[in-house]
């Protein structure tokens, strides 16, 4: 198993498939689906950069 994990823009899911592609295996990507902070941060990243990151960490202390 291959963990990516970085800041929002950084090329994690570009890095993902071609590691994929690669390695002949696949991708699995967090869901964005439900997240609802998301299309606040594409609005006004400035504002709500920090909020979305404590949302994708939470997030994950929920699994």
């Amino acid at each position: 198993m291959i963990v990516l994990a970085g800041t929002i823009g950084a090329g994690k899911s570009s890095l993902t498939a071609l590691i994929a592609n690669r390695l002949g295996s696949e991708a699995f990507y967090e869901s964005v689906d439900d997240n609802e902070v998301l299309p606040l941060f594409y609005a006004e990243p400035e504002k709500y950069a920090f909020l979305l990151q404590i949302y994708f960490l939470n997030k994950r202390f929920d699994s």
